[in-house]
């Protein structure tokens, strides 16, 4: 059933989805030239709610779950396990109070309406990943960024999505170059649970009906042990989480 409701439902959502990918990329051009940074954020954060609402359409449900009181005075990293396109429009709204960054491949700031503008003028790191030295100086541009502005990135330490819900292994460089640009950050891992359904069939149809659950994790003081006991922590708080 979920199969079958999804050939019916899935083309009117990618339909509502590039309608508003397209529609929002003038929207945003406009406010960044003419009202700077926060109008292009807000323009940028409703667009994000709005893909989240048209989930509806292919019956998804999206539950957000944590609440820890964090600071606004500190650069923060959310660190985060990925298992599919949609994790990105809830990290933007969910945590947009925060202004949160994200280290991209430099190839999605090409061809893609709104979402390649947003990347190129949002502020994100977009990395070659065929050039580490370029890769570790935007990292680090970023880090500056964070230390100037008290804003967020999310990071994807796995390095892509997983087909299987199952955590991929957590590779700790992004993260140690942000912290040695950035030392007062704090860490706060977040959980992505079953997104990964929705792509149960492919990339055609969206499995209809699926629950997509984003959850905020206790934070972590970063500076109270090595990166890689760290990483290990980070690891294990979603591992159990999403299991």
């Amino acid at each position: 059933m979920k199969k079958f409701l999804g050939y019916i439902f899935t083309p009117l959502f990618f339909l509502v989805f590039g309608l508003l990918l397209l529609i929002f990329h003038p929207i945003q051009i406009i406010c960044r030239k003419v009202w700077g940074y926060e109008s292009h954020k807000k323009s940028v954060d409703i667009l994000n709610l709005l893909i989240l609402k048209s989930l509806k359409i292919i019956g998804a449900k999206v539950q957000a779950f944590g609440n820890y009181d964090l600071p606004d005075n500190r650069p923060l990293i959310f660190v985060a396990n990925h298992q599919s396109t949609y994790d990105i429009p809830a990290v933007i709204w969910l945590l947009r109070k925060y202004h949160p960054k994200f280290i991209a491949k430099i190839e999605l700031t090409k061809y893609f309406p709104s979402i390649s503008y947003n990347l190129r003028h949002g502020g994100s790191a977009l990395i070659d990943r065929k050039n580490p030295s370029q890769s570790i100086k935007e990292i680090i541009k970023l880090g500056r960024s964070l230390n100037k502005n008290n804003y967020a990135v999310c990071i994807f330490p796995e390095g892509t999505r997983t087909k299987t819900g199952k955590l991929g292994t957590f590779h700790p460089a992004g993260i140690k170059t942000l912290l040695k640009v950035c030392p007062a950050a704090l860490i706060v891992p977040f959980a992505i649970h079953s997104n990964y359904r929705l792509h149960r069939f492919g990339g055609f149809p969206l499995s209809f009906g699926e629950t997509l659950k984003f959850t905020l994790l206790e934070p972590i003081e970063p500076d109270s042990m090595p990166i890689e006991e760290l990483m290990v922590k980070i690891e294990n708080s979603i591992k159990m989480e999403i299991n």
